[in-house]
């Protein structure tokens, strides 16, 4: 397995690093799509939550990879308001539970774990117009490509893009669960705003493992 194929503590480091930019750059279009449908505070929330886990990171270097992303998950929990900060800290300290190794299989196995901790504890299921839309194709399309065989970075191209899919395809879903269920009718055509911080979520680990 060569060090560009596997998950590292730098390919962690660049991963949450590119979260948090990427975050902050879409910090007011995460807002504007939960003020319709939600509390219209979720990009300042995840903007607060990845600044502080940067910071955390940056105080405290960890000693690997899943070290990184408890802290990640640390600082998700105790800085993300709302239901955002529970489920994104799940996410992270699931992954970091599971994660075994670097290699390709031990990664999607440990990206499925964090997904899979999501849907437990928000109790949503697909097309219930959450993030969870967007992260199972993800997880779909990253074990399918692993399975396969394929480059790790490539797998996670091919998550990015299903989880882009998944994201899209929330807008005209009916909110099932959350703030945007008590809308009923009217939370149809509005892309979900948790779905859209999730599809950037994986487009910045595609980022970090291929540098694009």
């Amino acid at each position: 397995m060569s060090t560009a194929d596997a998950f590292d503590l730098p390919a962690a480091d660049r991963w949450v690093r590119g979260f948090g930019a990427v975050v902050h750059a879409h910090r007011d279009e995460l807002t504007e799509l939960d003020s319709p449908i939600g509390d219209a505070d979720h990009g300042t929330n995840m903007d607060r939550g990845t600044t502080a886990a940067l910071e955390g990171l940056d105080a405290t270097p960890p000693a690997d990879a899943a070290a990184l992303l408890k802290g990640v998950a640390m600082a998700m929990i105790s800085k993300v308001g709302g239901t955002s900060g529970p489920l994104y800290g799940t996410f992270f300290l699931r992954m970091s539970g599971a994660l075994a190794d670097g290699s390709p299989a031990a990664f999607t196995a440990a990206f499925r774990a964090g997904v899979d901790g999501v849907v437990a504890r928000g109790k949503a299921e697909p097309g219930d117009k959450t993030m969870v839309d967007a992260l199972l194709p993800a997880a779909a399309a990253l074990e399918e490509q692993v399975a396969a065989d394929r480059p790790l970075a490539e797998a996670l191209r091919a998550a990015a893009d299903a989880a882009a899919g998944g994201r899209d395809a929330t807008t005209p879903m009916l909110a099932r669960r959350g703030r945007a269920s008590y809308l009923g009718e009217r939370s149809v055509g509005h892309q979900d705003p948790g779905a859209t911080s999730a599809a950037l979520l994986v487009q910045a680990l595609a980022t970090a493992l291929d540098g694009r």
